[in-house]
């Protein structure tokens, strides 16, 4: 059993309480428990998607057929962008600012990511 097979899986089932979290709560009613397995799934899922594309990517770019390490860290660090921004967004404090300091973040974790990994 591959890591992409278990990532694609994953993301599956991430997806499916996703939608089941979305369909059958509401905002009020699901607690912090609920809010914390909802932003879990929503990194799963994205993490997921991420991961897919990037495989594409390199396998059109590259010529490569499988992922290394340092892409599935990649795909990692880049899933957690759409997080920061919805937190943010619940925040209020979505402007020019925040957004940049969100790009800068993860500019920074990918370049760690490269040069640790």
């Amino acid at each position: 059993m591959s890591i992409s097979f278990v990532v694609k899986i994953t993301g599956i089932i991430g997806l499916a309480a996703l939608i089941l979290i979305l369909t059958l709560t509401s905002p009020t009613e699901i607690g912090p428990l609920g809010v914390l397995v909802f932003f879990t799934t929503l990194y799963i899922t994205i993490f997921s998607t991420l991961s897919i594309l990037l495989g594409v990517f390199y396998r059109l770019a590259y010529k490569r057929t499988t992922m290394r390490r340092k892409d599935y860290l990649c795909a990692a660090v880049l899933a957690f962008g759409p997080i920061m921004v919805m937190m943010a967004r619940s925040f209020g404090a979505i402007n020019l600012w925040t957004l940049s300091l969100i790009a800068i973040f993860l500019i920074l974790a990918e370049f760690l990511v490269y040069k640790k990994a």
